[in-house]
Formats: C-alpha cells, structure tokens, sequence
C-alpha cells in the first residue's frame, strides 16, 4: 500500500506537483474504503467532493430508461473522478460502484477549487484529462453508432488497454479483464457476442486469453484495424 502521499505523485492532475505541496493536498483529503459492490456515487446526488483512486478498480455507469446498465468506463489506481460535478456545481452525471475492494482519497469541492486558485498548474493539466476524456468519449460514440460488433469489442477492448492495461515490447496485458456481462454493458452489445468475438480474436492470434487476464500482442497494429 502506498503511504503518505505517495500516490498523488501519480495523479495527473498532481503529478507536476513538488513533494511538499502533494503533502499539504495529502492533508486536505481523508481516505476511505469501499466494499466491492458498494455504491461509490449515485447519478443526479450533488457533486461535492473529488475522489482519487489509491488502489482498487470503478465502472462508472448509467441505467437506460428499459432498466439496463450502461457502463461509460472503467477505472483504475491513480484514476479520479467526480471533477464535472465539481466545477459546474451541478448533480452527478452517473453511478460509480467497486468492482472490487478499493480505497479511495476524497477531497471536498470548496477544498479544491481552492487548490485551483492556489496552484493553476492542476488546472491545465486537468483541462488536459478532461479534453483526452473527451475524445475518447467520441471515438466510442462512433464505434458503436457506425461500427460492428466486433468493431464494438475491440474498442472496448483498446479502451480497457489505454486505461488499466500495462504495455511491454508492443505487447499490452489487462490483468483483471471485467466480467463479460460488463463488457457487454460497455459494447452495447450481448454476453454472446463478446465471448464470440473474443475468441475469434484468439484464433486469429490478435490476443491471448488467460483465465481473467487478456493480452493484445501487437497493441499497435490492433489499434491500427480497430480504431
């Protein structure tokens, strides 16, 4: 577990930060522990308080008007989330649960709108995150608006790579792949399909499976067909 603020230095936000200012942010947050399965935030609650994630994993989600969960993404350590509802001082845009036990380090709103006077370095590299999570909001708006579904797979799949995955020699591993009923809330597409497609993949030779772990073995030429 890492201590003291040593996890903010890998923050975006904070990571251009000097080791004394992360420690008087350290100061501002408190730590708390969530239950796999808990509820971290439910849609339309007013937005009061930024969360880090320490350790542990999030989906971030939606329920369509027919009941069905919609799952906008997954994050990870280092992550945050919780800064829309921050700055336009509006309600929560969705739900956030555990997907597995997770500790997380919450910081309230007046508290950092305050850093952001303080220190308006966080705030360009948070309008950085926010226009990267912008446009990948618009590839998989495309993806699954004009793709099929296997197109739908992989981006999902790219997704997973560019914010949990770990790459070495060209080669990028996703050490805990979510369950295939989630993918499949992330595809827009059915549990069938994303074990069908997964192991067309694997026949072709463009992934490997390994219980709950996935490899892409050539991340840039996947990307290349897919994206």
């Amino acid at each position: 577990m890492l201590e003291n603020n040593d996890f903010l230095k890998y923050v975006p936000i904070f990571s251009e930060l000097d080791d004394s200012t992360l420690d008087q942010i350290s100061k501002l947050g408190v730590r708390k522990s969530f239950a796999k399965d808990s509820v971290v935030l439910f849609e339309h609650e007013t937005g009061s308080a930024l969360f880090v994630i320490i350790n542990g994993k999030v989906k971030v989600s939606r329920v369509s008007d027919d009941g069905k969960e919609v799952i906008l993404t997954i994050l990870g350590e280092s992550d945050f989330f919780g800064e829309m509802a921050i700055l336009d001082g509006q309600s929560r845009s969705a739900n956030v649960t555990a997907m597995e036990d997770s500790e997380l380090f919450i910081i309230q709103r007046s508290e950092f709108l305050n850093l952001l006077h303080i220190h308006p370095e966080i705030a360009v590299a948070l309008l950085q995150e926010l226009t990267q999570r912008l446009r990948s909001a618009d590839m998989k708006i495309k993806s699954l608006s004009l793709k099929d579904a296997e197109g739908k797979v992989a981006t999902v799949i790219l997704q997973l790579a560019d914010d949990i995955g770990k790459i070495k020699q060209g080669t990028v591993e996703i050490e805990k792949l979510p369950y295939q009923h989630d993918l499949a809330n992330m595809a827009g597409t059915s549990r069938e399909t994303i074990s069908r497609t997964l192991h067309s993949f694997a026949k072709k030779g463009m992934v490997e499976l390994d219980g709950s772990r996935l490899r892409i073995l050539d991340y840039e030429k996947f990307k290349e067909l897919y994206s």
